[in-house]
Parts: C-alpha cells; sequence; structure tokens
C-alpha cells in the first residue's frame, strides 16, 4: 500500500554527529603533553649546573640576575612556541578541547601555567646536582602527577557534597591547576555532542562555576613564591646558610680582622718572609699586588666515617700585576683546591684572599667580572663552535663588533685553533689537546686582569705545548696568572716566581734560580766505568768531597750528590781527567742541581716531617 503525500513530522535539523578524540584518549594524555616540557627544561638547568658551565659564565662576567633572566625568556619562548603548535593542529584537527574556548582565554589560562611550570622547574633545579637523576624524577613526576589528577583530584572535585575549599586547596599543586583547566575546556563526557556547551568565553573568566578565575589567582601566586624561594636556595642553599651569609656591612671589618687559626711549623725563611709580606699588605695596601692571600685554609668534611681531609693549610701568598705565578707539587698536594677557592668554585673554610682589594668571601660577583678562568678540566658545550664560544664569552667582556672579531681571531691564532677548519668544528669533535687549547683561549679573552691556570698544557703535544707557552707569554703584560703544573721545564720557562706545595701547605718560594741555589745547593758527579772499578771510583769521589752521597748505582754506573760549599770545580774536572786513563772511565759528567731535584727533595723532607 503506497502513502502518497504522506510525509514526516517536521522536526529541528540534527548537526552532524562527530566523534572527539579528546573523549577516547582522555584528559590526562593532555595533562602529561602539556607537562611534557617539565623535565625538558629541568634537565636543561640541571646540565649547565652539573658541567659547572654556569660557574665558568658567571666566572666571564655574566652575573646570576641576568643568567636566570636569559634563561627564563629563552624557555618561555619554547613553551609558548610548543603551545602554539599544539592549539593550532589541535583545532585544525577538531579537538574540542582547543577549539570550542575562545583563543584569548587560552593564551591567558596556557600563558600563565607556562610560567608557573618554568618558575618550578627553576626551584627544583637547585635541589638536583645530577643530569639523568633529574631527568628520571621529572618523567616520573609528570606521570604520575597525570594519575594523580586522574584518580584523585577528579572523585573529590566532582563530589558536590565535599566543600569546594578542598578543591580549592588541591589547585596548589601545580599539574591540578592544569587538569582543573583541561577538564573546564572539555565539553561534557559524551562522544556525541548535542548539547548546548560552547566552551569558556571572555565573559565566563568571572564564573565561579568554572574557577578560572581562582585559578589564575593561585597560579599567580605560585609563581611569584617560587621564584623568590629560586633566588634564595641559589644563593644561600639553605635557609640556615642564608642566615649566616646576610651579613651587613657593619659586620665586614669585623670579618677581615678574623684572628689567625694557623701557626708557621716550617723553617722556611722564604715561606716566612712571604707571610710577612702579605701582613704588611693588610695593613697598607699596596695597588699593585693583584693577588694576597691571607690564611687561606680548605678542610674538606669526612662522610661515612672517613678522616676530614686537609687540602689547604694556612697559605700565605702574594702576586704583583704582570707577574707569572707557578705552583708546583704532587698530586693532592692542594693546587686545584687553591684555584678552586680563589675563582669561587668553593669556599674557604677559613681564611680568605683579596683579589685587586676585593675580598673572595663577600665581592666573587665584582671579582668575576675582572678574572679569567682555564679550570682543570675543560667546560664547554658540546653543541657549540671553538668560535661560538670565544665569541660569546667575548661578549660576556664587553667586546663588540670588529673589536671581537679581532680578539676572537687573534685568541684562535694563538692556540692554533684558526687553520684547518678547527674554528668552526663542534666542540664535540675536539680531540682533547684541541679542548684544552680552546679553555685557554676563553681564559685570555678580554683582556682579565688575573688569570688562573690549572694544569693548562696537559694533554698537549709539543709543538702545541710551545705555542700555548707562547701566548701566556705575551699575554702576562700587565695582569697576574697563577699557573698549576707538575712540568718542571714548563715552570722554568713562563714563571716568574716558582712555589711548591706538600700535603697543602706552601713549603717553599722564589724564583727558579734562588730555589736551585738554596735548596739544590749540590753538584750531581755522574760517572760510567767497567765493572770492577765502582769501589776505586767511590773513593776517589771522597777523596775530593768527604761529604759526597752515591744516590745512583747500576751496572757501572754511579751518581753523587756533592755540596756545593768548599768544593771547587776546576779541582773536580782535573781529578776525572787523570783518573779516565787508569780507572777505565767511559763518561763522566758534571752538572748543577734542576729544579726537578729541588721538587723531589723537597717533597721527601716534607714527607719525613709529616709522619
Amino acid at each position: 500500500m503506497q502513502f502518497e503525500f504522506v510525509k514526516d513530522m517536521p522536526r529541528a535539523a540534527q548537526p552532524e554527529m562527530t566523534i572527539d578524540i579528546s573523549f577516547l584518549v582522555g584528559k590526562v594524555v593532555f595533562v602529561w603533553m602539556i607537562m611534557l616540557l617539565f623535565p625538558v627544561i629541568l634537565s636543561n638547568l640541571v646540565y649547565e649546573k652539573q658541567q659547572k658551565l654556569r660557574t665558568i659564565m658567571k666566572m666571564h662576567g655574566l652575573g646570576d640576575m641576568a643568567y636566570w633572566t636569559i634563561s627564563y625568556c629563552y624557555f618561555l619562548l619554547l613553551s609558548l612556541l610548543y603551545m602554539l603548535f599544539l592549539i593550532v593542529f589541535g583545532s585544525w584537527a577538531g579537538i574540542m578541547l582547543f577549539k570550542m574556548s575562545e583563543y584569548r582565554v587560552q593564551f591567558l589560562v596556557y600563558f600563565a601555567y607556562m610560567n608557573l611550570q618554568i618558575s618550578f622547574a627553576f626551584l627544583m633545579a637547585t635541589y638536583f646536582s645530577n643530569v639523568r637523576t633529574a631527568s628520571v624524577t621529572g618523567y616520573l613526576f609528570t606521570i604520575g602527577s597525570g594519575y594523580l589528577a586522574e584518580y584523585l583530584f577528579r572523585p573529590i572535585f566532582e563530589d558536590m557534597s565535599l566543600s569546594r575549599s578542598w578543591t580549592t586547596l588541591m589547585e596548589f599543586f601545580p599539574p591540578f591547576s592544569l587538569y582543573r583547566i583541561i577538564y573546564e575546556f572539555s565539553p561534557p563526557p559524551s562522544p556525541f555532542y548535542r548539547t548546548d556547551f560552547s566552551g569558556i568565553q571572555w565573559g565566563d573568566l568571572s564564573d565561579r562555576k568554572n574557577g578560572m578565575k581562582e585559578i589564575l589567582i593561585i597560579m599567580a601566586f605560585e609563581w611569584v613564591t617560587f621564584l623568590l624561594l629560586t633566588f634564595f636556595l641559589d644563593e644561600f642553599g639553605t635557609l640556615i646558610n642564608g642566615i649566616r651569609k646576610m651579613v651587613s656591612a657593619s659586620q665586614k671589618q669585623t670579618i677581615q680582622l678574623q684572628e689567625s687559626e694557623y701557626s708557621v711549623e716550617m723553617d722556611r725563611t722564604d715561606v716566612l718572609r712571604e707571610r710577612e709580606i702579605v701582613e704588611q699588605l693588610l695593613q697598607e695596601s699596596d695597588s699593585s699586588y693583584s693577588i694576597v692571600c691571607n690564611n687561606l685554609k680548605k678542610v674538606y668534611h669526612g662522610k661515612d666515617g672517613n678522616a676530614e681531609k686537609i687540602a689547604v693549610t694556612g697559605l700565605s701568598l702574594s702576586i704583583q700585576r704582570g707577574q707569572c705565578f707557578g705552583i708546583l707539587g704532587p698530586n693532592g698536594a692542594g693546587k686545584t683546591s687553591l684555584i678552586s677557592m680563589l675563582t669561587g668554585f668553593t669556599k674557604p673554610t677559613s681564611g680568605t684572599a683579596y683579589i685587586d682589594g676585593m675580598d673572595i668571601r663577600l665581592d666573587m660577583g665584582k671579582i668575576y667580572t675582572g678574572i679569567g678562568v682555564c679550570p682543570q678540566f675543560d667546560l664547554l658545550w658540546e653543541t657549540l663552535t671553538g668560535r661560538e664560544h670565544l665569541m660569546f664569552y667575548g661578549r660576556l667582556k664587553n667586546l663588540r663588533c670588529a673589536a671581537l672579531d679581532r680578539a676572537v681571531e687573534q685568541s684562535l691564532k694563538s692556540v692554533r685553533l684558526f687553520d684547518g677548519g678547527a674554528a668552526d668544528k663542534r666542540v664535540a669533535e675536539y680531540s682533547g689537546g684541541m679542548k684544552r687549547r680552546l679553555s685557554v683561549a676563553i681564559s685570555l679573552i678580554g683582556d682579565p686582569k688575573v688569570v688562573y691556570m690549572d694544569e693548562p698544557s696537559s694533554g698537549l703535544d709539543p709543538s702545541s705545548r710551545r705555542a700555548l707557552w707562547n701566548a701566556v707569554m705575551s699575554a702576562k703584560q700587565n695582569r697576574a696568572i697563577i699557573l698549576t703544573m707538575h712540568s718542571m721545564e714548563e715552570a722554568e720557562a713562563l714563571c716568574d716566581r716558582i712555589g711548591i706545595m706538600v700535603n697543602g701547605s706552601l713549603q717553599c718560594i722564589g724564583n727558579s734560580k734562588e730555589m736551585r741555589s738554596k735548596y739544590g745547593g749540590t753538584y750531581v758527579l755522574t760517572v760510567t766505568t767497567a765493572a770492577g772499578k765502582e769501589e776505586v771510583v767511590e773513593q776517589l769521589v771522597r777523596s775530593l768531597c768527604p761529604a759526597a752521597n752515591r744516590v745512583y748505582h747500576i751496572s757501572g754506573t754511579q751518581k753523587f750528590e756533592m755540596p756545593k760549599q768548599g768544593l771547587r770545580i776546576s779541582q773536580v774536572f782535573q781529578a776525572m781527567e787523570h783518573a779516565k786513563s787508569w780507572l777505565n772511565i767511559a763518561a763522566w759528567g758534571l752538572s748543577d742541581a734542576t729544579l726537578e731535584d729541588v721538587f723531589v727533595k723537597v717533597a721527601k723532607e716534607s714527607d719525613i716531617s709529616s709522619v
């Protein structure tokens, strides 16, 4: 039977049914996507902290406020670009979470949260010193926070029998605030949108039902709080340290006049004379001295039942401008600990040092603007080239335009990194020696008045070492340089004065000639004879010098130390030339004591006295 002229009852048109992907994946996935930047920011900050890149930047003049401002702006720009891409792509893909609410509202809310997330990452970075630990913790925090928001915060929020104050209190935890934002921006929980939900518009911000106004206030309050805590913890470490370090200007003089905790036990006249010079400089300042160390002491407290280690013991030292001072000493003598205190890596246990009249305990921020540092281990960015490193540190030293280009080119040539394209290679492709030369070039760029170099020539081939020596010798005009080294040849070639450190204390000090004359006051006679003639040679040497001491004997070759006092060189020459015929002497030689002999002798005497 045909129903002609029968029509369906008129009714309102229904929109095309669409399935929103945000309903399928859930709100927690979008929480994770937005929080994904948190471990990235945290890892980057901890990386610069672990590699001490921030410290080396600070030593070249980058202040704390400038560092935090630049880092903050960089991460904020990165976060905004990430959110812009997420919103644009989400709107294009038809995700109602990004499509329904007004874009002005989304910008305001996400901008506030991005600022909060960055400040929270800054705060957390103060508690980590290892990148791997920080990265793992950041990702676990992101994943765990999403689950907590989904299975703890949402049931409490949707339970209308509970007071709204519980929800407000929980929103002080940043991930819960983000989950609430995603919750309010999302459509009702149905795969078929047949409701009148139109998202959140600008006029809905003051609506107490969606809670956007309260969330913005909470995030603004936390943002300010996190930044203040970051600044305090970065400056002082802990609350107790902060109270101790907040020294007023009236207390500064009291600190400078603290009594010495160390008394000189050695009877070295040169060390005593150096201490007297330091005491005189403290009473009457002399602008020609760039570095004055007064009773510097560093003690590393023992852990896990180990005894404490005294790295530097009451060291007093003065260095004039235009002078290169070398510090020699065996491994563990305290050389690196001394450099670390002078450069701000570590704090002295007692005593202090003055750099151009500024105290390292109170004025380190000002000191950094006028020093250059080549640390023992290369502190470089693997992704930057050698030229980019020098351009960056040159700008920190206020070099601009043509002056910067000339300084960079000159620095690269001085350390032999200009030719062969090495200047424009990433540091990750550098050998150990190339990295070392780049670190030296960084320490000298910008004309610093004080330069510290901790074993700068380690790992260099002879040709590169010679080029480095030339660079240091030409750079020491009108500046003070402290070098630590193991090479006696390097010490004699570069240093105007040399100090030998053993067991954390300065054992002797002076130029190379003075030290050889005073502490190596012997000649070394070497004689090689046929087997069976050793005893006769020894008797001959003792007839020339009864105080002679045989220090080496193997396969017919003997070495004797002969005190210079009362010994005539001409007499030794005559006796040995006369004995060549009847003793069958194959070779003989007489040499003065070297700096290496002085070093070995002083180190042995110090070890014996310490026992």
